[in-house]
């Protein structure tokens, strides 16, 4: 969906029919507003809290742009959406924004990084009182993946095949219609454990979260070193001790940085604006929602793959306040 203008002086309005009309009051006088539509995923996933806080931080620092959330299935179906020019922005993880920009089974796309949003480490939770401690244990074991659709699956397939390990023959691969049914399913014992990625992730927390408490399955320090001699791209993270309900310690894993992408001609101007925008309230939005910490300007400039990726409106801005060159 186009971004739409809409200037409201009681004669005329001008907007793409597909987008919402809206304009902001100032004094009595109304003033051009630009609405963009956000691709995030399913409820109950980390895309959505993180897209709805996103949208919220930035509304109300900017009345001249107003960031209209959507559900979507995911990462995989956010990129084509931008490729076709029906949303504006959307979440994406950083799996298949790597394997999208590469050109893995596909043609590279011309999609732009707006900005890194946090990182992903990888890892199962199971129930505390579970017989699995290893990646191994849950060989042959039902495991739900994450939903259709996200970048989580892929994140899974990675590691896996790291480890020498098919995603689909080696265990039980559940795929979810919703990424919020997950937690239940290992409560229930439905599945042995559900894989997942970040900080604040709401899976984990819920599972943490649940009467049976949670165990927290990474690759090992051998099993890590084995992952990235084959796929380099993902690099070591850390959970930091105390990220989820009775979490002692802290978790070393792998995993890569999701972004917010934008199309391809969403125009310099208006990815200046919410560049600066956003990073005027980095430490605001980081009060709001833990992940948001994560969200930086100089995190966007490590992240991206290449320089280039990121869009020339985010990099003029990142010129005039000095992150890069």
């Amino acid at each position: 969906m186009r971004f739409a203008i809409a200037i409201l002086l009681g004669a005329a309005l001008l907007a793409n029919p597909l987008a919402s009309p809206a304009a902001a009051q100032t004094g009595g006088d109304a003033i051009p507003t630009t609405t963009l539509s956000l691709g995030t995923a399913t409820p109950g996933g980390g895309f959505p809290l993180y897209g709805n806080a996103f949208a919220e931080a930035m509304n109300a620092a900017d009345p001249q742009i107003t960031i209209a959330p959507r559900n979507t299935k995911g990462s995989n179906e956010n990129i084509p959406l931008l490729e076709k020019g029906e949303i504006d922005l959307a979440l994406v993880a950083g799996e298949p924004a790597y394997e999208a920009f590469a050109g893995i089974g596909r043609a590279p796309v011309r999609l732009k990084i707006l900005t890194a949003i946090y990182s992903n480490p990888g890892m199962f939770v199971v129930r505390a009182d579970s017989p699995y401690r290893t990646i191994r244990d849950l060989v042959g074991q039902p495991v739900a993946f994450g939903a259709k659709g996200s970048g989580l699956p892929i994140l899974a397939r990675y590691v896996l095949d790291g480890l020498g390990l098919k995603q689909d023959e080696d265990f039980k691969a559940i795929y979810l219609d919703r990424a919020g049914d997950g937690p239940a399913m290992v409560e229930d014992g439905r599945v042995a454990a559900l894989w997942g990625a970040g900080i604040g992730w709401p899976g984990f927390a819920a599972v943490a979260s649940g009467a049976s408490g949670a165990r927290f399955i990474a690759p090992s320090t051998e099993e890590i070193t084995r992952i990235r001699a084959k796929h380099a791209f993902l690099k070591p993270l850390t959970v930091p001790a105390g990220s989820y309900p009775k979490q002692a310690e802290s978790i070393a894993s792998l995993g890569s940085w999701s972004f917010v992408l934008t199309r391809e001609d969403l125009p310099d101007d208006v990815a200046y604006r919410l560049a600066k925008t956003l990073h005027g309230v980095e430490a605001t939005f980081c009060k709001q929602l833990a992940q948001a910490c994560e969200t930086t300007a100089s995190n966007t400039v490590a992240a991206a793959p290449k320089l280039e990726l990121i869009h020339p409106g985010v990099m003029k801005y990142f010129r005039e306040i000095g992150v890069v060159k």
